[in-house]
């Protein structure tokens, strides 16, 4: 009788999960080792071959250089129903990401390009936790990869500019229990896509002492094709699986910061970085097969409402030259979430977190290694049991990152 319960009250609480897709957490906050051990506050910085990524205008005073790092992000999330006697966790995943950047001067010009991994995460949940079946697959992936090339000029010896050309390609599984009358299947989608956007930057020494950068990223659409596989529709002689098309919007980002060099040995950074994340309002699904799309529009499995909210970070970042071959780095940073409570669900967790970092760098002539962690404290979500909530109940989530990375000077 309690598997029975909780099988329907989670019936009417995930049938809003099919058109799932990109959510927070799920950026890479702080792409390159360095930066992440600083908290990802280095648009005003932007002094390593990641600039390309924060604030291009940064390659234009580089010495040439080719950085190679990883980052393995580790989400545990967490979720309780009183209602439905649901105490979920997820299980351990580690997510993955390798990333290449490379830079080039030609005196006052500088050329540079990323490979790298702008956003990707996922969870992985025990189906048995939410009164389904055990065997079923509940999890969600995601990973968006970009290839990016760009420029920069040293307009004057204090003030640069620079421009990258971004091109993604994005990747989106989801694979969730769904309950078809007496029966539970498996709902699974699995798409691609490809979007194209660019970022440029501004940056102005000052002095010695103090820069300042600005970054300006362009909003991109990211055209998503793939398939949905849905057993229930073989009740109805309908086609169990359908090709669809979505088009999901990778939001504009906006970024100020300021790097103070109080000594030679000491820097601190400060950004401000916003997200137009209401452009994520709501996101639609053409599918292929006609059955589907009738069906799917009809109950409105074809519409995900995101109803997110802009958000601003605010980062700060320290440095210390121990001596001429080892540093030490620290951070901290805030990071909203854009999600309201009507959109919150457990395959994609929406907190806001409080964010510390911790770095190392060890420097040996042209050869620099560069280690750093991250701890992303999620605040709990408490959301209430009214109509207008998809998924009420205690939720939250804290994620940990590490990163290991390697350039060298040509």
């Amino acid at each position: 009788m309690k598997k029975i319960r909780n099988l329907l009250l989670t019936a009417a609480l995930f049938f809003a999960l099919g058109t799932t897709t990109f959510a927070n957490g799920l950026s890479l906050n702080s792409i390159g080792t360095r930066a992440l051990g600083m908290g990802g506050a280095f648009v005003g910085l932007a002094n390593d071959a990641t600039a390309l990524y924060w604030n291009p205008a940064g390659l234009a005073k580089l010495q040439n250089s080719i950085l190679v790092f990883g980052t393995d992000v580790m989400p545990s999330a967490t979720y309780k129903m009183d209602m439905a006697n649901i105490d979920a966790a997820t299980n351990t995943k580690h997510y993955i990401s390798p990333n290449v950047f490379f830079n080039y001067s030609f005196g006052d010009l500088a050329v540079g390009l990323g490979v790298y991994v702008p956003a990707g995460l996922g969870t992985d949940w025990n189906s048995a936790d939410f009164g389904y079946p055990a065997g079923f697959d509940f999890m969600s992936q995601i990973a968006v990869f970009n290839i990016s090339p760009g420029i920069a000029y040293q307009i004057t010896d204090a003030f640069s500019v620079g421009l990258a050309i971004n091109i993604y390609y994005g990747m989106f599984d989801l694979s969730q229990p769904i309950i078809a009358g007496t029966n539970v299947v498996q709902f699974e989608e699995s798409s691609t896509g490809t979007g194209f956007g660019a970022t440029i930057g501004l940056k102005y020494d000052f002095s010695e002492m103090f820069s300042a950068g600005v970054t300006f990223r362009t909003k991109t659409t990211v055209s998503m094709s793939g398939t949905a596989k849905n057993p229930a529709f073989a009740g109805y002689g309908f086609a169990t699986e359908s090709d669809f098309d979505r088009d999901v919007t990778w939001p504009m980002w906006i970024a100020g910061g300021i790097a103070v060099h109080p000594t030679e040995k000491f820097t601190i950074t400060f950004d401000a970085q916003y997200s137009q994340w209401s452009e994520l309002d709501k996101l639609v699904a053409t599918y292929k097969d006609a059955n589907w799309e009738a069906t799917m529009a009809q109950t409105g499995g074809n519409t995900f409402e995101m109803k997110w909210e802009d958000a601003t970070q605010i980062r700060l970042g320290l440095e210390y030259l121990v001596s001429k071959s080892f540093a030490l780095r620290g951070g901290y940073y805030y990071d909203p979430a854009p999600a309201p409570d009507e959109t919150v669900n457990v395959l994609f967790p929406s907190s806001t977190n409080n964010v510390v970092t911790f770095g190392l760098g060890w420097m040996n002539g042209n050869l620099k290694i560069e280690g750093a962690m991250e701890y992303l404290f999620g605040a709990t979500r408490e959301i209430a049991m009214v109509p207008e909530n998809a998924m009420p109940g205690t939720h939250q989530m804290d994620v940990m990152a590490f990163s290991l990375g390697f350039s060298y000077g040509l």
